[in-house]
């Protein structure tokens, strides 16, 4: 075993168009390893290659160069991508269906037998959220919310080692989220590898413990959410700050906002901090807080993308 749920080495896809003899470089030489019972996101705005990526992955797109592994094997084999649950982006399930009827297809698909289907999807469609008089009802009359769950469904009902899901939040209320993503976080307590694209990064942070940022087809940044979102700064909070002071600290610090009688000032590094506090102190101010502050995800990317942009 690698040890490994994904690996990818050099992976590449060029898109060419000879008649207007121009090229696409999709996905631009991405080497990404994913370890086995791991909550990784892949984050990057739209057309920046995250399906491309995927779809490399799963070899519904066959790569210009380079190779994708799915815990150890080439993910070309049919027998590498059996124990991967997939659920896409724009999924289209025939609306046909029931729930109940669409994951016992999906689960038939998989080699399930029919009475080990009947027993599991019940379990499963209570697991994702679904009312009981959801499940004999069509899918042309579920909402998006309730396809994003029948879909996480169908992701799920085989059992697989690797979930690969594409937005699975996506048109699902705050409160579905957070049911989502109880049963994403009792799948990886199961040791169950989770590689997610969403653009909700707030969602990413809460729950992935890896993130890599892809950015016009190649990786920006990859590391643990927790060492990405560390180096926030120090903020510095006082009141009754005299006016002629304000302009000294706001000129030392990376950002000021002066609310209600209070100077709100944000620092770099604890240095800088200190120093302003030494400023107040003489001046005979009140520290109202001092404080160690993380960055968000989205700021880590949006820092991420724009230094990229820039250079």
């Amino acid at each position: 075993m690698s040890g490994f749920a994904i690996e990818t080495e050099g992976l590449t896809r060029v898109f060419r168009n000879r008649w207007a003899n121009t090229e696409l470089r999709a996905v631009d030489n991405v080497s990404l390893q994913v370890p086995e019972g791991c909550t990784f996101g892949l984050l990057g705005a739209n057309g920046a290659g995250k399906t491309t990526f995927v779809k490399m992955l799963l070899s519904s797109v066959h790569p210009t160069s380079g190779s994708a592994r799915i815990f150890g094997r080439d993910s070309r084999e049919a027998a590498a991508r059996r124990p991967v649950g997939y659920l896409p982006e724009n999924h289209r399930f025939p609306t046909y269906m029931t729930g109940w009827s669409m994951l016992d297809f999906y689960g038939a698909l998989s080699g399930m037998d029919s009475a080990t289907r009947r027993r599991k999807i019940p379990e499963l469609l209570s697991t994702v959220g679904l009312d009981e008089r959801a499940w004999n009802i069509r899918l042309g009359k579920y909402s998006k919310g309730m396809l994003q769950r029948v879909g996480l469904g169908q992701a799920m009902i085989h059992a697989p080692r690797l979930l690969v899901l594409d937005e699975p939040s996506d048109g699902v209320d705050p409160v579905g989220r957070k049911q989502i993503r109880d049963v994403l976080q009792g799948l990886e307590q199961q040791g169950v590898t989770v590689f997610l694209n969403s653009h909700l990064l707030a969602e990413v942070e809460l729950f992935c413990r890896d993130v890599a940022i892809i950015q016009k087809g190649k990786l920006s940044l990859t590391g643990s959410v927790k060492e990405l979102t560390s180096s926030g700064g120090y903020r510095v909070t006082a009141c009754d700050v005299p006016e002629q002071l304000i302009p000294e600290l706001a000129a030392q610090s990376k950002s000021h906002r002066v609310e209600h009688g209070l100077l709100d000032l944000l620092f770099t590094t604890r240095e800088q901090a200190n120093k302003a506090v030494d400023l107040l102190r003489a001046s005979q101010c009140e520290i109202e807080s001092l404080a160690a502050t993380r960055s968000t995800l989205e700021e880590v990317f949006i820092r991420t993308v724009s230094e990229k942009q820039g250079g």
